[in-house]
C-alpha cells in the first residue's frame, strides 16, 4: 500500500487540487476511487468512515484523514516542503488566493460544469449566474498574473495549484478562456513543471453518462 491514499475521481477538479500535489512533489500515492455519481459520497458509510461532510477528496496518511483540498494541500506543503511559504507574508498571500479560489474562482466554475456537463440542466438563470462570477473571477486572476509570473510570487505554490484545479477541463467549463493570455501563459508554466499530467490521466474517472 502506498504511504499516501487520497479518494478522489477524475472528474473532481478539487481531487485534481491534490492529486496534482502529490504528483509533482513525487510522494509515493495511490487513487482511492470513488463512485460519486452513483452516490458513494452520500451513502452512510462513507460519511462514517471517510468524510462525515459527504466529499471528496479526502486524503489518508499515518492513519489520519484529511479532507478539504486546501487543508491537504498546506498538510502536503509542510510534509514535503515544497510549495509551501517560505515567510509569514508569504504563507498570507497564499491563503488569500486560496480562500479567493475557494470562495470566487472554483466556486463557480465547478458548480457551473457540474450542472452544464453533468446534470444537464442547459442555460437557466443559476448558470448565467454562475458564469458573470467565473467571468469576474477570471478577469481578476488574468489582470493579477500581468503582473508576476504565479499567483503569490515569482515561484509556484499551492496557491497556484488550488486555482488551477478546474482550469485543464477545457470544453467542460463551460465559460471560454480565450482573452485571457497571461492565465494561458500561467497555466503552460505549470503544465510545464516534471510529473505535471492532466486530472483523466492522474485519476479514475467515474462518469458515465
Amino acid at each position: 500500500m502506498a504511504e499516501y491514499r487520497l479518494y478522489c475521481f477524475g472528474e473532481s477538479g478539487h481531487a485534481y487540487k491534490a492529486a496534482l500535489m502529490l504528483q509533482l512533489c513525487k510522494l509515493d500515492w495511490e487513487p482511492v476511487f470513488v463512485d460519486f455519481f452513483n452516490g458513494e459520497t452520500r451513502s452512510p458509510e462513507y460519511r462514517a468512515n471517510v468524510n462525515e461532510m459527504g466529499e471528496a477528496p479526502v486524503l489518508v496518511h499515518h492513519g489520519k484523514f484529511y479532507t478539504q483540498s486546501g487543508v491537504i494541500l498546506d498538510y502536503l506543503a509542510e510534509a514535503a516542503r515544497k510549495f509551501g511559504p517560505k515567510s509569514d507574508g508569504e504563507r498570507r498571500e497564499i491563503l488569500r488566493w486560496t480562500l479567493f479560489d475557494n470562495h470566487k474562482l472554483t466556486a463557480s466554475l465547478a458548480s457551473l460544469r457540474y450542472l452544464l456537463q453533468f446534470a444537464k440542466t442547459g442555460e437557466t438563470p443559476v448558470t448565467e449566474f454562475l458564469r458573470g462570477r467565473a467571468m469576474n473571477a477570471l478577469k481578476i486572476t488574468e489582470g493579477h498574473l500581468a503582473k508576476q509570473d504565479f499567483v503569490a510570487g515569482k515561484r509556484a505554490t499551492i496557491a497556484d495549484l488550488s486555482m488551477c484545479g478546474y482550469l485543464y477541463y477545457g470544453d467542460e467549463l463551460g465559460v471560454a478562456l480565450e482573452g485571457f493570455p497571461n492565465l494561458h501563459n500561467w497555466l503552460d508554466r505549470i503544465r510545464a513543471m516534471p510529473g505535471w499530467k492532466h486530472p483523466y490521466d492522474l485519476m479514475p474517472r467515474a462518469y458515465r453518462g
